[in-house]
């Protein structure tokens, strides 16, 4: 996970989504303010405290407590900075596909499996069953709270906005064997032609014994000229009513 951005000089150093890490100065009803090493405090209201709503900040923060906070708005004239405590939106849905690898948090563990933060608007699910190539029984034997793991898409299904994960590493494919050459089909005359041919040979061999040489290749060729012509036109023969 990306580490706070306290490295910071004034306001206009300020950038929207930036992590950083302060401490609490002050407690009011309606927020609290935070020293994040600049000239001003930010704000973070007390709706951007946690995602659940809570009735008294005092029941969730003391002064003096760090914490970890991300710039929600920068107004460097009027120098005012807005924070917030629950992490922005780092990922886009649109960037999300299968196969996709993301680093995360676990932040809840339950029995069928473990939700991870992602940086998108809610976590996604690593179900028992893509913790390990192994057998798990209880996910708290393999991550606990807090662990940063990688994680990998498996499935998205936006309209119930749900995110299946995997902690598994993928194999790579063996290698395929190469496949036989599909049979080109060929035209009657080709056909023909090579049929032609291959009696030819045969009748070579079968006829084959000492005496005067073979014909030469200009004989061989007007031989099977003359028995192609011969076939095309018993085959054009039987087609005819």
């Amino acid at each position: 996970m990306d580490t706070p951005e306290n490295t910071l000089r004034s306001l206009a150093d300020i950038k929207p989504k930036m992590r950083l890490e302060g401490k609490v100065t002050k407690i009011e009803m309606f927020g609290v303010f935070v020293d994040v090493g600049l000239d001003h405090p930010g704000l973070v209201h007390i709706s951007k405290i946690r995602s659940e709503p809570i009735n008294r900040i005092e029941d969730v923060l003391q002064p003096g407590q760090v914490v970890e906070v991300w710039v929600q708005r920068v107004d460097v004239n009027a120098g005012r900075l807005e924070l917030t405590m629950i992490p922005p939106i780092q990922v886009e849905w649109k960037d999300l596909k299968p196969g996709v690898r993301l680093k995360g948090k676990i932040v809840r563990l339950e029995p069928f499996g473990a939700f991870v933060e992602i940086g998108t608007d809610r976590p996604g699910l690593v179900h028992v069953s893509e913790m390990s190539a192994e057998y798990v029984r209880d996910p708290g034997e393999i991550v606990k709270v807090g662990d940063e793991v990688d994680v990998a898409v498996v499935e998205l299904n936006p309209k119930k906005r749900q995110i299946r994960l995997t902690m598994k590493v993928s194999e790579p494919e063996a290698p395929q064997e190469a496949e036989e050459a599909p049979e080109v089909s060929m035209t009657p005359m080709e056909r023909a032609l090579r049929q032609a041919m291959a009696e030819d040979t045969s009748s070579d061999r079968s006829t084959a014994r000492p005496g005067p040489a073979r014909p030469s290749r200009d004989d061989q060729e007007d031989i099977i000229s003359r028995t192609l012509k011969s076939r095309m036109q018993a085959s054009s023969s039987e087609r005819k009513p």
